[in-house]
C-alpha cells in the first residue's frame, strides 16, 4: 500500500512547491485533477512535478476543450462521444506518466435517460450505455498499461453507482475486460455500505485504487471511520495499490493537519 495526495490538498503556491512538500514528507504519489484545464493542465502539472514524486492517478474527466465532462450516460450521442474521447486522451496521458489509472464517476445526480418501463427502466438503459463505453475504453486503457477506474459515489451525489457491487455488476456485464477496475472511496462507502471491509473483500478482484477521507470528509483521523479494519482487508488481499487522499484539510494550519493525518494513516497501516 502506497500513500498519495491529491495535488490540490498540498501546501504551497506552485505545483513544484507542492511536489517538494510531498517528497519531503514521505508521500509516495500525487493524484492530479482535470479541473481547471483538463489534459493540458495535467500535462503542465506533470512537467512541474518533473519526476520528484510519481504520479499515481488522474481524477475526473474532461472533454478535448478541457471542460469537465461526465456525460457517459447522457441520451445525447455527441455528449457521450465527447466524454469517451476525452477519457481516451487522459488514459493515454496516464500511460505516458505511469499512472495507475483515470478515476471517473460516470454521472452526477439523477438519470438523464428516460424510464421506458416496461421495456427498460432507466437503470437498464444506463447499464447498456456504460457497457458500451467500457467495451471501448477498457482495451484503450489496457493498450496504454493503465486503467479506467469507475468510482461509486454516495446517494447524495450519484444514483447509478453507489456501492462497490454496482460497479462490479457493470464491469461483469461488459465481460470484465482488462483495462477497467474500481476506485473504492472509504468516505462514500461509509454512507452506502453496510460492511465496508466485506465490500472490499467481495470486490477484491476489481479494486485497484482507494480514496481516503474520514466521515467528516476531512483528512483521515478527524472522524470515526475504522481505517485499520479496511487496511487489514487490503493487507490480507496483498493489495499493492494507492491510498490517495481526497478530502478537505481541517484547521488553520493545513500543513500541520496534513502531516498529522499522514502519521495517523501510516500508524493504521502498521496496525493492520
Amino acid at each position: 500500500m502506497k500513500i498519495a495526495l491529491q495535488l490540490g490538498l498540498i501546501p504551497g503556491t506552485t505545483t513544484t512547491e507542492k511536489a517538494k512538500w510531498a517528497h519531503d514528507n514521505g508521500v509516495e504519489g500525487l493524484e492530479l485533477g482535470v479541473w481547471g484545464g483538463g489534459l493540458e493542465k495535467c500535462q503542465r502539472d506533470a512537467d512541474a512535478i518533473n519526476g520528484l514524486v510519481p504520479i499515481s492517478s488522474v481524477c475526473g474527466n474532461a472533454d478535448e476543450g478541457g471542460n469537465p465532462c461526465f456525460d457517459f450516460l447522457d441520451p445525447d450521442k455527441e455528449k457521450r462521444r465527447k466524454a469517451i474521447e476525452g477519457s481516451k486522451a487522459l488514459l493515454k496521458f496516464c500511460g505516458e506518466v505511469g499512472a495507475a489509472g483515470q478515476i471517473v464517476p460516470p454521472i452526477f445526480g439523477g438519470p438523464k435517460v428516460p424510464d421506458l418501463s416496461p421495456y427498460k427502466a432507466a437503470i437498464e438503459l444506463e447499464d447498456g450505455l456504460m457497457v458500451a463505453a467500457l467495451q471501448e475504453l477498457a482495451p484503450h486503457a489496457a493498450a496504454h498499461n493503465t486503467l479506467f477506474l469507475l468510482e461509486p459515489l454516495n446517494r447524495y451525489e450519484q444514483h447509478y453507482l453507489r456501492k462497490l457491487a454496482d460497479a462490479q455488476r457493470v464491469i461483469e456485464l461488459a465481460g470484465a475486460p482488462a483495462g477497467v477496475g474500481i476506485l473504492a472511496d472509504l468516505f462514500h462507502m461509509h454512507i452506502e455500505e453496510t460492511d465496508s471491509p466485506q465490500a472490499l473483500r467481495d470486490a477484491a478482484s476489481y479494486v485497484h485504487h482507494l480514496h481516503l477521507a474520514d466521515n467528516t470528509r476531512h483528512e483521515p483521523g478527524t472522524g470515526d471511520i475504522d481505517f485499520v479494519a479496511a487496511f487489514s482487508v487490503l493487507k490480507a488481499l496483498h493489495f499493492t495499490g494507492w491510498l490517495a487522499y481526497e478530502c478537505s484539510i481541517s484547521g488553520d494550519d493545513k500543513a500541520a493537519s496534513l502531516a498529522k493525518s499522514l502519521a495517523f494513516v501510516r500508524e493504521c497501516i502498521a496496525k493492520a
